[in-house]
């Protein structure tokens, strides 16, 4: 499975960079799906539902289903999943693009704004393939515009062999 990150520190532009990514390079014609971490408890159900009585009572993976979409609630009660194990529930697509797991040993793409306050991760990290910044940077890794989605896709579809 191919997979590439796109990561970078809060407020950094990483979700609006995702969402543009994803609809430039299915409009490809490539199929796509991501995955999302996220630092902070989270629950797409509601106490109430069906499904949130399922998994209260002990159930651990819960679907629900429609004619659009299901989704699968897993409840790991224990520690956090990481990556490969997300990646092994996937079905497989051209690419799968990660947002968040900077820390992870997949190639990613920073994604750095100045007015974050924060430092560059790319000289720590040798699997940042390339910095996607609205600043003027001189950097060992490619210096990506972050507002050429365009760019930014084929620099991640020849990193991945889909070009």
């Amino acid at each position: 499975m191919r997979v590439y990150g796109v990561i970078g520190w809060k407020n950094s532009g990483k979700t609006s960079l995702m969402e543009r990514l994803v609809s430039e390079i299915t409009g490809r014609g490539f199929s796509v799906s991501t995955v999302k971490h996220v630092h902070h408890s989270v629950d797409l159900d509601q106490p109430g539902k069906d499904t949130f009585r399922h998994r209260a009572a002990g159930a651990r993976e819960v679907v629900l289903a429609s004619a659009d979409r299901f989704a699968l609630m897993v409840e790991h009660r224990g520690p956090e999943p990481e990556l490969p194990a997300i990646l092994a529930r996937l079905a497989p697509v051209d690419l799968v693009l990660v947002e968040g797991y900077k820390r992870d040993a997949h190639p990613k793409v920073e994604v750095w704004r100045a007015e974050t306050g924060q430092a560059l991760i790319q000289p720590q990290d040798p699997l940042v393939r390339a910095v996607a910044t609205d600043a003027a940077l001189v950097l060992p890794v490619p210096v990506l515009d972050l507002n050429d989605t365009r760019t930014v896709a084929d620099f991640i579809l020849r990193e991945v062999g889909l070009v």
